[in-house]
């Protein structure tokens, strides 16, 4: 049984394979956390909890000089009772005031995950919901455990419910708290910007408060909404790690707390900085999901867990076992300035090749001959394509191949029909000029008829053209946070902004299913499980130099599987950092992911056309690894000369293995590798060595690398169980 209830000592069990996680009602009524960890026997764990008198502490009534919530470990702490750490709710009654005692009224356990309305939540697991009541201000909140029998993994979030008769604010709603009885653990973050997202981060927790955080309605690309805690010793093969995401594309925080007495509290959530929600009678606010994974292994093992669970739970299912397409995007072989001719003769130029789908990038709509105008004119720019699209989606499926268009349904440029018939649908404050973003505005998606007009006219091009494809894009996040209809509820604003948009892709994505989307945000600036839930595929980063792309992708891959990472090809000298790198190094590189290619192609030779043949030939025996094997980390660009990633088959008889080498030094032209993952008393074949050895060699002797001259060269290695 993944969830049990002790009545005698009035105790929870979570419970999978490899972790319990144990809580209780005290005898005070409040909710005790005691054990987060690997699985331990079933048994009366009250004896660790620890509480003195602390001397200089306030105390709650009635309970004596212990009786301190300050020195208890709170699965929901809250405002005012002598918990000074940070609380996961903070409630305002009609008093104004936020004091508030959560005290513990029922529990249910469900076979059956409860619905989380209007927000992407992972599929299955067990559920256990704990009622908690405050008499103060008549709140209820409901805490929800989402437990996994075959995954190390934790899912909580909660709902907050206005049982009294006047209205209450929600000033805070974090989705989870999480005390822990030490502070020895190092916080793993993924910090970046754009063109350098998810790059990694390990902090030592001190006395005070660590914070990471996104303010731009964006989960963003500045800090991704994960954080894990590291045991100082912990590395990618072991050691304890505590992994931390959370299911949602908007503002976030995640904080890590060390108190006087040495407690490390964990909170995260919806960023409670421009945040309060009003409550009426009987109203209630649901937070969005926080996945919780625990290993006792390492980093890898961490990432490992959240990929599986992400591609069981997560991601569509109409998707997830599916052959990607394998795109050629016009945007960097034309940018704006492309016509029918163009567009086709890039189809005609792949023929033969593998590639299977065509991507029309910006610029196919409205006046949109650059980014300063056209965005909201959904509506074929016949001035370029004097035929519509009808002539580009024919060719394309003519010979053999799919048909894709790019959108950026959440913006609206100044400069356009839809503006000037509807400013007021531009988020702005009247009588303040909007900060300048790549000239354009976002639209008001906490207004109705905005999400209905755009669900209608995307839709509308879709269904007048046959559309197999579609990449969403976002490129702007939010300044001027002002919606004029909410009133004195804007603070509502950036939450309803991200329900509105769940609705869009909801509509969309169910409404045309036979439709594969990808999710985008100026590359890689809106990269989360939320997005995730609509988009099985998220392009990783604008930046495609396969340099940089080693330390993105790597980032990348802590929390999300390779599958999700959007990888292309692209232009030398790149077109972000002017780096010229190997044609075969980029391929490589671009197969660690959902591959595809993003160049002007048109101007291919014979051999380089044959080359890519040669890639998309050994992309696709390689597929199945990147959709559902074990990803090993071996080496990292961010640590040294070398990055190197191995993929596993579940059933450990297939492997491919690829290193880069980042600049060649003379006299030292070889590298040692070691390889993770495999049966050690099978025997192994690594074919480009012409090698047979046991899968122990493999791991413990390694392998010899070479690479030769040239910077920026790669190495790639098929290993197959003999």
């Amino acid at each position: 049984m993944a969830i049990y209830f002790d009545k005698q000592t009035q105790t929870f069990y979570l419970e999978s394979k490899e972790i319990s996680y144990v809580f209780r009602v005290n005898e005070f009524g409040f909710l005790n956390h005691i054990y987060y960890g690997k699985r331990v026997p079933r048994e009366d764990l009250r004896y660790s909890v620890h509480v003195q008198d602390r001397g200089q502490e306030n105390f709650l009534p009635g309970g004596g000089r212990t009786h301190s919530l300050n020195q208890y470990y709170n699965e929901c702490p809250t405002i005012g009772r002598s918990d000074y750490r940070e609380s996961m709710i903070a409630v305002c009654d009609s008093r104004y005031s936020r004091v508030s005692e959560l005290k513990y009224a029922s529990h249910k356990i469900h076979s059956a995950k409860p619905a989380l309305e209007g927000m992407p939540s992972l599929r299955g697991g067990k559920t256990l919901s704990v009622t908690m009541k405050d008499e103060y201000n008549n709140s209820e909140v409901i805490l929800y455990y989402t437990v996994y029998e075959d995954l190390p993994v934790i899912i909580r979030r909660a709902d907050i419910v206005n049982k009294g008769k006047n209205p209450l604010k929600v000033d805070r709603a974090y989705s989870m708290c999480l005390d822990l009885n030490d502070n020895n653990w190092e916080a793993l973050t993924l910090h970046g910007a754009w063109a350098r997202e998810r790059f990694l981060e390990r902090t030592p927790l001190h006395h005070g408060i660590f914070t990471i955080d996104s303010k731009r309605c964006s989960s963003s690309g500045q800090i991704n909404p994960f954080m894990a805690l590291c045991r100082p010793n912990a590395d990618e093969n072991s050691g304890e790690v505590i992994g931390f995401n959370f299911v949602y594309s908007g503002d976030f925080v995640f904080k890590a707390q060390v108190n006087q007495f040495e407690y490390l509290r964990v909170v995260g959530g919806i960023n409670d900085y421009d945040f309060e929600w009003e409550l009426k009678k009987g109203e209630k606010f649901s937070t969005p999901e926080a996945v919780m994974v625990y290993s006792d292994c390492g980093i890898g093992k961490m990432s490992r867990i959240f990929h599986d669970l992400y591609r069981t739970y997560l991601i569509n299912p109409r998707y997830v076992d599916k052959p990607r397409p394998i795109v050629i995007n016009n945007w960097e072989a034309t940018y704006f300035d492309f016509d029918t001719k163009k567009l086709c003769d890039i189809i005609d130029s792949v023929k033969g090749t593998g590639i299977d789908t065509l991507v029309l990038d910006d610029g196919w709509f409205g006046e949109r001959n650059n980014d300063k105008c056209g965005l909201g004119d959904w509506f074929i720019n016949y001035n370029k394509l004097p035929d519509g699209l009808t002539p580009i989606i024919d060719h394309a499926h003519k010979n053999g191949m799919k048909f894709g268009l790019w959108f950026e349904p959440e913006m609206i440029s100044e400069n356009s029909d839809l503006y000037r018939a509807h400013p007021d649908w531009a988020i702005q404050v009247p009588g303040i000029k909007p900060c300048p973003g790549r000239d354009q505005l976002i639209l008001d998606l906490t207004r109705d008829d905005v999400v209905n007009y755009v669900i209608d006219v995307v839709s509308g091009i879709l269904k007048n053209n046959d559309i197999d494809y579609v990449k969403w894009d976002m490129n702007r996040t939010m300044t001027e946070n002002y919606s004029e209809h909410l009133g004195k509820n804007n603070k509502e604003m950036h939450h309803r902004y991200i329900l509105g948009l769940y609705k869009i892709c909801e509509a969309l994505v169910n409404g045309f299913p036979h439709i594969f989307f990808e999710g985008c945000a100026s590359g890689g600036c809106r990269f989360d499980p939320a997005m995730l839930y609509y988009f099985p595929q998220i392009w990783t980063s604008d930046d495609t130099d396969a340099y940089m792309r080693t330390f993105i992708q790597y980032g990348t891959s802590i929390v999300y599987p390779l599958s999700a990472m959007s990888c292309h090809v692209a232009d030398c000298p790149n077109h972000q950092t002017g780096r010229t790198t190997p044609f075969a190094s980029r391929a490589d590189i671009a197969h660690l992911g959902a591959t595809g290619y993003e160049l002007d192609t048109t101007k291919f030779s014979p051999e380089l056309k044959a080359q890519v043949k040669e890639q998309v030939d050994a992309y696709k025996k390689m597929e199945n690894l990147v959709l559902f094997g074990d990803l090993y980390r071996l080496a990292c660009s961010q640590d040294g000369n070398y990055f190197a990633e191995q993929i596993v088959s579940k059933d450990k008889t297939l492997s491919h293995v690829t290193v880069m080498r980042a600049m060649a030094y003379p006299n030292f032209t070889v590298y040692r590798l070691y390889l993770k993952g495999l049966d050690e008393k099978a025997i192994y074949h690594v074919e480009e060595l012409d090698l047979t050895v046991s899968g122990a060699t493999l791991m413990n002797v390694g392998i010899i690398v070479k690479f030769g001259g040239g910077d920026f060269i790669t190495k790639t290695f098929t290993i197959k169980k003999v």
